[in-house]
């Protein structure tokens, strides 16, 4: 009877074991608590003739690199900042390139975001670059915004970042884009509108990206590429009506035009959804400007990134990991909290 008892006693002990051990974290072999699972993530861009698919290709690929057990970020072509910040609404993007004034637009819910709704969601992880808007032509007899009054133009997908920084600059010139008597508008990717330009199909297009933007640079090697400037006069009612925008200029030799073009940049911004972890989203940033230089080896933009540069002049808020980055650097942004 007492051998009886004592095996109870034994089973009822391992039971306990087993029992209490059940509640604690998986151990690794050295008796850390086991990693989070590896975050899936992916990169809403823009079209591959463009800026933004090619940079967030290289981001990707450090990311990936450097953080192998963290995450893995896959990137995808698509139709620019509202279409990327639109997918990210319904969960198909964790990350994405976007202008900075269109993010601004998606968080309040205006312009290209007022029928489809508000994205509150999304939070800023750096700026990135300046974006430049870039209205190209191959006749160089089109000097001014003015001499695209009835000429045809491509003002970027419909509903783009492209499309409205071309109808405030058109405003600023006592234009309206969506007039035909002004302007005949039509909506092309960045590589359809260089092609159409290449063949005679348009008088000019906007395009709103890094500059050199590679398709220009395509281009021109089948042609003379002119950029359209701003005059001051014009610049002043832009930037007095749109203060979301900078005075930019696109120097001479990026295109080998004739001369220096005037112009206006937004920021080319890498954003993430709310829900994409404190710690990714802080390995995400220290990753990218602690890789600085590897970043510029696979694409000039990467010698633009710069701490000030990244967290200046933002309307929407930063994603907790980006700032806790930022503190580390000296630098207080705004989480919204």
């Amino acid at each position: 009877m007492k051998k009886f008892l004592a095996i109870i006693l034994v089973v009822i002990l391992a039971l306990s074991v087993v029992a209490c051990g059940s509640k604690e974290p998986a151990k690794t072999e050295e008796g850390a608590p086991a990693p989070a699972k590896k975050a899936a993530l992916t990169m809403g861009t823009g079209g591959e003739a463009g800026t933004y698919f090619a940079v967030g290709g290289v981001l990707a690929n450090v990311l990936n690199e450097k953080n192998p057990d963290a995450m893995s970020v896959n990137v995808v072509s698509t139709g620019g900042s509202a279409d990327n910040l639109q997918n990210m609404a319904i969960g198909v993007y964790q990350l994405a390139t976007v202008q900075s004034d269109v993010m601004t637009y998606a968080f309040n819910g205006t312009r290209s975001f007022e029928k489809t709704g508000a994205v509150p969601s999304v939070r800023i992880l750096a700026g990135l670059y300046a974006e430049t808007v870039q209205i190209v032509t191959t006749d160089p007899n089109i000097k001014t915004v003015a001499d695209l009054k009835g000429k045809t133009v491509c003002v970027g997908d419909q509903n783009s970042g492209t499309y409205f920084n071309a109808k405030d600059v058109f405003e600023a010139y006592g234009m309206d884009v969506d007039n035909k008597d002004d302007v005949i508008a039509i909506f092309q990717s960045f590589a359809a509108s260089t092609e159409s330009l290449k063949d005679g199909k348009i008088d000019a297009a906007f395009l709103t990206a890094g500059a050199p933007t590679t398709s220009v640079v395509d281009l021109g090697t089948a042609k003379s590429v002119y950029l359209v400037s701003i005059d001051d006069e014009h610049l002043a009612k832009l930037l007095e009506s749109c203060p979301f925008y900078a005075k930019y200029t696109i120097g001479k030799d990026v295109y080998k035009t004739p001369e220096d073009c005037q112009t206006v940049t937004v920021k080319a911004t890498l954003v993430a959804d709310a829900s994409v972890s404190d710690d990714v989203a802080y390995a995400i940033v220290k990753t990218i400007f602690e890789n600085k230089d590897e970043i510029t080896a696979a694409h000039a933009k990467g010698a633009e990134l710069d701490l000030t540069f990244a967290t200046d002049g933002m309307a929407i808020p930063f994603h907790p990991g980006a700032a806790k980055y930022f503190a580390e650097k000296g630098i207080t942004v705004d989480t919204g909290k």
